[in-house]
């Protein structure tokens, strides 16, 4: 089993810095590491991005930790790992499944945020498109990622029935996001979370979030979503996502909770374990040893 993350675009035989922490805990955990060049991959040099990655003497299972991929960019480096005899742990279909906030609202649906989402980005289609929420506040995003440290100029809309304001931060959303854009728009309905604090540099609210990772169907481990605020002792109890969690089309995933300002919890996105972030306050260590031991109960 290895693990392939990014390498530096310094000294491409040298990992991301970023990831230079994690790697150190996978080889301890006694994965296997390999590199693989992120820029090659975007610009769609496949062989390139992969010429530091040795070809497996049998079919080995792989993980990539690095930064996010567009479909095209990750069924590219699946097809080209697989020519190595090395098969990542999702298929493409099982990426876009979390990594895509509509191809799994389904199977979350009731327990997360009302959604909708469209392609289509005339103003007139987004007015319509909002109006099933009535005065209601909503946030946007695109398929995969939010611009929630510009929270009230590029997410938070008050009133989904203000045409203008509804305008307005659509149009400051997508200059934000730029080439960056995945596919689509989505608007969720806003709900009110247990208040931590205020971000230390932008000022959006931060709210008590957890971000769990699942793999082969199993629990590996929670960490705080945030790395401001106090949490206390309050947690989520596990048990009721881990029966969601079975029913979702992955092998390696994350899913964030949070906590209502009832108490109820909720889970806000799921999202693709390979791409996902650890938050700084994660204990590298302990998570590839619980990941490690996932893939050993599965043997």
């Amino acid at each position: 089993m290895r693990i392939i993350f990014c390498n530096s675009i310094i000294d491409n035989k040298q990992v991301e810095q970023d990831y230079e922490d994690e790697m150190k805990s996978a080889i301890k955990a006694g994965f296997r590491i390999s590199l693989v060049n992120f820029e090659e991959l975007a610009a769609g040099n496949t062989t390139t991005a992969l010429k530091l990655v040795h070809k497996a003497e049998k079919n080995e299972q792989a993980i990539y930790r690095g930064w996010m991929l567009t479909l095209n960019q990750y069924k590219n480096l699946y097809d080209g790992l697989a020519v190595k005899h090395i098969r990542l742990i999702n298929t493409p279909e099982e990426y876009i499944h979390c990594h895509y906030l509509p191809e799994s609202y389904h199977k979350i649906k009731g327990k997360t945020p009302k959604s909708v989402w469209t392609t289509e980005l005339e103003l007139s289609t987004l007015i319509k498109l909002v109006s099933k929420f009535g005065e209601a506040p909503i946030v946007i995003k695109d398929y995969v990622k939010s611009e929630k440290h510009n929270w009230n100029e590029a997410c938070y809309i008050p009133d989904a029935s203000d045409s203008e304001k509804v305008k307005s931060t659509v149009e400051k959303f997508i200059n934000l996001r730029g080439d960056s854009l995945n596919k689509g728009l989505v608007f969720r309905q806003f709900e009110e979370l247990d208040f931590l604090t205020d971000h230390s540099k932008s000022g959006m609210p931060l709210t008590k979030e957890f971000r769990v990772f699942f793999s082969q169907k199993q629990y590996v481990t929670m960490f705080n979503y945030w790395d401001e605020g106090a949490y206390g002792n309050t947690k989520p109890k596990i048990d009721e996502f881990i029966e969601v969690a079975r029913n979702i089309e992955s092998n390696f995933f994350t899913m964030d909770v949070a906590q209502k300002k009832n108490g109820d919890w909720i889970i806000m996105e799921l999202g693709d374990g390979q791409v996902a972030g650890l938050p700084d306050n994660a204990n590298k260590d302990e998570f590839y040893k619980k990941l490690k031991n996932t893939f050993e109960k599965c043997k």
